[in-house]
């Protein structure tokens, strides 16, 4: 794999995305987003949440594909709503659903893309070549996007992202389709890219984000519920990680009862694993949380009932 430094430069410039009460309602009762604040610098933001949680809708309002119903967000104090372009002109994004012209070869897809965004010819060459030669998609450079995988179409998403080389890059599930050599590959990637930039990066996947985010942001229900180190994620759930075995015929109502992590089969029974501010059962033992166990206490309903 190419060095990440073919395609990267240094950018030395202070940066500042602020999102104020930022807020997106789609009908009377129906909000992807509520009340969202917070203030993005550099290095690599995980935002967690499950389906449905508002990462979506958050990431669209941020990279300016969507307007806010009320509040506002300002990179380097100028608001996005009024004026997207200069936060656009170093704007990286890879939507969720990322569409191509199937009868176009990556080559032609991505000279196309890269004159959209304004880049000369001749560098505009020259990137796409370390692009490709980075993500692993040089031997298939002429073939048509139609006969791609689904990884590699991920591949060329990435790739359109990175094309201006941004300062901010916003990712919204980007290992979707990738196999776990590239899910690898990805995050040593952005890892290596975060020293000068902003890497926003949504996913569902706890590991997605363990090795390389700095903080992550929880979302459920369309609000914000946490922002913390995984440090601090892990040192507040301490102690409310238990393990036991149950029969096979009990597990149902535990997850009723509980916020269950998993609940592993063997030949003598289930080993479950719930998260509990109280020991759960009487045979249960404490275990380590892991990030995985913290994102589910802070981002469940059932955190209360956890006391958290």
């Amino acid at each position: 794999m190419l060095a990440v430094g073919a395609i990267s430069r240094r950018l030395g410039r202070a940066m500042r995305l602020f999102v104020d009460n930022v807020s997106k309602q789609y009908g009377a009762d129906r909000w992807g987003i509520r009340g969202a604040s917070a203030e993005f610098t550099t290095g690599v933001i995980g935002l967690l949440g499950p389906n449905g949680a508002g990462k979506s809708t958050l990431m669209r309002i941020l990279a300016t594909v969507t307007k806010p119903t009320s509040g506002r967000v300002l990179w380097n104090e100028v608001d996005t709503t009024r004026n997207p372009e200069p936060l656009r002109a170093e704007l990286g994004y890879l939507p969720q659903d990322f569409g191509v012209y199937p009868h176009l070869s990556a080559l032609e897809f991505l000279d196309y893309m890269a004159a959209a965004k304004g880049l000369g010819r001749a560098s505009a060459r020259k990137r796409i070549a370390a692009l490709l030669q980075l993500l692993n998609l040089a031997d298939a450079a002429r073939r048509p996007l139609g006969t791609y995988s689904g990884g590699m179409r991920q591949r060329i998403g990435i790739a359109v992202a990175l094309l201006n080389d941004p300062r901010v890059l916003i990712m919204d599930e980007p290992s979707v389709g990738l196999d776990p050599e590239e899910r690898i590959g990805l995050r040593n990637l952005l890892s290596d890219l975060s020293a000068d930039r902003l890497i926003l990066l949504s996913t569902h996947v706890v590991s997605d984000v363990e090795a390389i985010a700095g903080e992550l942001v929880l979302i459920a229900g369309g609000s914000l519920v946490l922002r913390a180190t995984p440090e601090e994620l892990l040192k507040r759930t301490a102690g409310k990680v238990w393990e036991w075995i149950a029969p096979a015929s009990e597990v149902a109502q535990l997850r009723q009862r509980y916020l269950m992590g998993s609940a592993i089969r063997g030949p003598e029974g289930v080993r479950v694993r719930v998260i509990s501010a109280e020991r759960p059962f009487v045979d249960a033992e404490p275990v380590e949380a892991s990030l995985e166990d913290a994102y589910l206490h802070f981002a469940s309903g059932k955190r209360e009932a956890t006391g958290a």
